[in-house]
């Protein structure tokens, strides 16, 4: 009888090229499935590249998903607001998540200060998740869109004082 050691299914080159693709490309993620091999890779835009990857077996393959189950009722007018004045406007169609996965906190909420360039959502587009940044220091005075609902280019998201 021979003991055979447990295969690492994760080619740690495949990772660096994804990473590599991301830097050049400039995009956020980029996510490949081979057979029952998923690797996703993705960078924060504020911090330094961060690489990430989840390998699920197939029988019971479960990767976090991106949309809520069951998003939270707004109480928000059904019609999407236009642009306030000083509102930041959404940079591309897609939709709107107010915290980084489901279940977790928001990324912000009225009240808060913000610093120029912290994550105040996030835009999904065409599976990119894209971090919007906040332009400028200061207060959150209105959040103009709601979690897992759809936003148009120029759209207002977030009022900041």
């Amino acid at each position: 009888m021979s003991s055979q050691k447990p295969v690492d299914p994760i080619d740690p080159r495949l990772v660096r090229k994804l990473a590599d693709i991301l830097k050049e490309t400039e995009l956020t993620e980029i996510e490949v499935e081979q057979g029952d091999l998923k690797i996703r890779v993705a960078r924060q835009l504020t911090a330094a590249p961060a690489v990430a990857y989840a390998a699920a077996p197939a029988p019971v393959a479960v990767a976090p998903a991106p949309a809520p189950v069951a998003p939270a009722a707004a109480p928000a007018a059904e019609a999407p607001k236009a642009a306030a004045k000083d509102a930041v406007a959404s940079p591309m169609v897609g939709t709107v998540y107010l915290a980084p996965q489901p279940g977790a906190a928001n990324f912000i909420k009225v009240g808060d200060k913000v610093k120029a360039g912290q994550t105040l959502l996030i835009i999904e587009a065409m599976k990119t998740m894209n971090p919007i940044p906040s332009p400028k220091d200061g207060t959150v005075s209105e959040v103009l869109v709601a979690d897992g609902k759809p936003v148009e280019f120029g759209e207002g998201l977030v009022v900041i004082d």
